[in-house]
């Protein structure tokens, strides 16, 4: 019979982490009702909560100490630090990300794993057919960072994929082995490759409490995902300035020739210049900004910090 370890990060989940491992427990009995295919095992991930997250959690692992455990973090470091800390500590043959609010449904499990079991594929994600319920706004921007990443990188992103999917031991030992301090899961998930089917689902709404993700986040970890997969920003900014470092020739020859065709001339339209200076001086800035955002990764980096710090675990 096979193991599947659950990764399942937690920020402030106090409400949602007994009514998640409820629906799994259910999920499992009616999973195994006929035939016994798999086990359970659960690593919760404590992303230095504020709440009661790690009480309702200490609990939990006591009332059922052979199949859930969990992780503590000294603070705050981020789901991405969370899942990569989960990945580390998974034992099982088959290893699932999930979110704690049952955003992602526990029922597709055992589909994930009976697709796995044909030995097709090598992971099985899941994709929302749509965003109902969700900010019209965050929607709009999540549509346009799916479009523009993919036009950019060559590392592809299904639109409306999730981090929810189920991966065979090779695929996990292969994320693994990627140490960057900066990351991005959707994009490691598809950058190590190995055949993946996504399976869509509509969209589901938390549960109980509320989402830890403002709409600042997101945009922060849709540039991680940006500068973490290409170089594209870096080649616009060299673009964009060859060609108006171009025009900026053509007008200052155009100038010179018109002063001496006629050295009465005056250069009129001041205001015109300013809007041109402004125009040009906008995208030094710009350009500037790119740079420097992928200056401060290269900075990270280097430091060799580690990714996160257990505090407890058990």
């Amino acid at each position: 019979m096979k193991k599947i370890s659950v990764i399942v990060p937690c920020y402030n989940e106090e409400e949602t982490v007994n009514i998640y491992f409820d629906a799994m427990s259910k999920m499992v009995r009616e999973a195994n009702q006929d035939e016994q295919k798999f086990t359970i095992e659960y690593w919760f991930v404590d992303d230095g909560s504020a709440d009661k997250t790690l009480p309702v959690l200490q609990k939990l692992q006591k009332e059922h100490s052979d199949e859930v455990h969990y992780i503590s973090f000294s603070r705050n470091f981020g789901k991405e630090s969370a899942l990569y800390a989960g990945l580390n500590e998974a034992t099982g043959d088959y290893v699932a990300v999930m979110d704690v609010d049952l955003q992602d449904p526990p029922e597709m499990l055992p589909k994930m794993f009976d697709i796995l079991q044909e030995g097709e594929y090598d992971c099985v994600g899941s994709a929302r057919m749509d965003r109902k319920g969700e900010n019209p706004i965050v929607s709009f921007f999540s549509n346009a960072f799916y479009g523009l990443i993919n036009k950019m990188s060559q590392t592809k992103i299904i639109p409306g994929a999730r981090d929810f999917r189920l991966m065979t031991r090779q695929m996990v030992d292969s994320i693994k082995s990627m140490t960057e301090y900066n990351r991005f899961s959707k994009g490691i998930f598809s950058w190590v490759g190995f055949k993946t089917k996504y399976l869509p689902y509509k969209n589901h709404e938390r549960v109980a409490g509320t989402t830890s993700w403002s709409f600042w986040k997101l945009v922060k970890y849709a540039l991680t995902g940006i500068i973490d997969f290409t170089e594209r920003p870096l080649a616009l900014a060299t673009w964009f300035g060859s060609i108006f470092s171009g025009l900026s020739i053509i007008a200052i020859i155009a100038i010179i020739i018109r002063k001496i065709i006629n050295p009465f001339s005056s250069v009129n339209g001041w205001a015109s210049i300013v809007s041109v200076v402004l125009l040009i001086g906008g995208i030094q800035l710009i350009s500037i900004g790119i740079l420097g955002e992928y200056i401060g990764k290269i900075f990270l980096e280097v430091k060799k910090r580690p990714i996160y710090i257990v505090k407890e675990k058990k």
